[in-house]
Formats: C-alpha cells, structure tokens, sequence
C-alpha cells in the first residue's frame, strides 16, 4: 500500500516502479532505435527502467543545477556538457545575485559535472548520439532548468529526435519544455505539484556508488542481449 505524503496518496512507490510505468508508455517508440539518457542521480533509477522497457542502451547527461547562494535548493540557472549555461534572468535579479557570484556558480558546478562524469562514465567515450532518438529521463520535474539544460546540450549531439520522459513535472514547466523537445511523456501534471518528492512514497537519494551500479547493469545486459544476437 503507497504511503500518504502531506495528506496525498504518493502516486508512485519508488523510483524503479515510477520508470517501469514509464516504460510501458514508451514501448512503442523500442523500434526507433532509442538511446536512454538519465540525469543523475536520480533520475538513472528511472532511466534503467526506461532502458530496460525499451530495449535500450542507458547513460547519462550530467547537467548540473545552479542553486541560488542562500537557497542551495532553489534553482536560478543549470549547466550541460558542451558549455550550456541557462540562468533563470528574473530569479537571479529578484535574488540580487551578482555576475561575479553566478560566475563562481557556474565555475564550481562544473567542476563537480566533470567529476561525476569520470566517476559515472569511466574511461568510455560519450555516446553517439548522431541520427538516433534520444530519450532524457529525469526521476521529476519542478523548474525544468536542468532538463532545459541537459536538453540543449544532447541537441548539439546531433540527434534526429529527442524526447523528455519524466513520471511526474509541474504544470509550468511541461509546457515551456514541449517547444524544446520532439516529444514529451510525463505520467502526472499535477495541479499542485509543489514538489517532486511528494509524488514518491520512497525518495531517498541515491548515493555515486548506487549509479555506477546501475549504469554497469545496464552495460553488462546491453553486451548479453548483443551477444546473443
């Protein structure tokens, strides 16, 4: 039975039941010869559901939030791989936040998006994205800054298609990101969204270890199923 989050039913579980539900609203699209990206860390637990349902190869795109200086949780901005760089303009004047410090911001971050990258990604090369479906999988979606982000940077990668599927994204957010996007399946918008965690009964953060786990799952049935083919 799903707990009760601040008097609402959770609508899913656990990350893993929230991707499986995931992929069976994508199933169709496993002819397209997709590519599974997920953004860490959360968003890998859905994303190797997603794999998994679609047939597909999983990795990820490390974008990176930018969190306002005295509310690390409150994004103003988010960065990509390739020099994407997306600040929210108005947050970041209603918050007085100086180019200087959205400059050491975007400095830090990306140091840890290149650490988590080698940790994530080892010595493999990124992958080809070229003529392929992109599917960018986030766990949920509040502002949408990183998976605006994270989008941006896989259209550089020259994909044919991409798509966002996220199991759950606030109401706002899904419609500035459709134009971006060739496609977007997101399970819930619900009208009082406030936040991602409240839409799980189970919200633990995943640790590096719990992605390269995944990440290194998903390689070893991706080189079984190549075998056997």
């Amino acid at each position: 039975m799903l707990a009760w989050q601040n008097g609402r039913r959770a609508a899913f579980r656990d990350r893993a039941e929230a991707g499986r539900e995931l992929a069976g609203r994508l199933a169709t699209h496993a002819a397209d010869d997709p590519i599974v990206l997920a953004l860490p860390r959360g968003g890998v637990a859905v994303g190797y559901e997603v794999a998994i349902g679609v047939d597909a190869p999983l990795d990820v795109v490390v974008a990176r939030k930018l969190g306002a200086p005295q509310q690390p949780e409150l994004a103003i901005g988010a960065i990509a791989p390739g020099g994407i760089v997306i600040v929210d303009e108005t947050t970041a004047r209603y918050l007085n936040v100086s180019e200087r410090a959205l400059d050491e911001m975007v400095r830090r971050e990306m140091i840890e998006m290149e650490r988590r990258i080698r940790l994530y990604r080892g010595s493999r090369p990124a992958p080809d994205m070229r003529g392929r479906t992109v599917i960018v999988v986030d766990d949920g979606l509040a502002t949408g800054l990183t998976a605006r982000a994270a989008v941006a940077s896989v259209r550089r990668q020259g994909p044919s298609s991409v798509m966002l599927a996220v199991p759950v994204c606030a109401r706002e957010t899904a419609m500035g990101l459709r134009a971006l996007v060739d496609n977007t399946v997101c399970l819930m918008i619900p009208p009082d969204f406030q936040a991602v965690g409240l839409w799980y009964e189970d919200f633990s953060q995943l640790t590096d270890d719990e992605v390269v786990a995944l990440l290194e799952s998903a390689r070893s049935r991706n080189q079984r199923d190549g075998d056997q083919g």
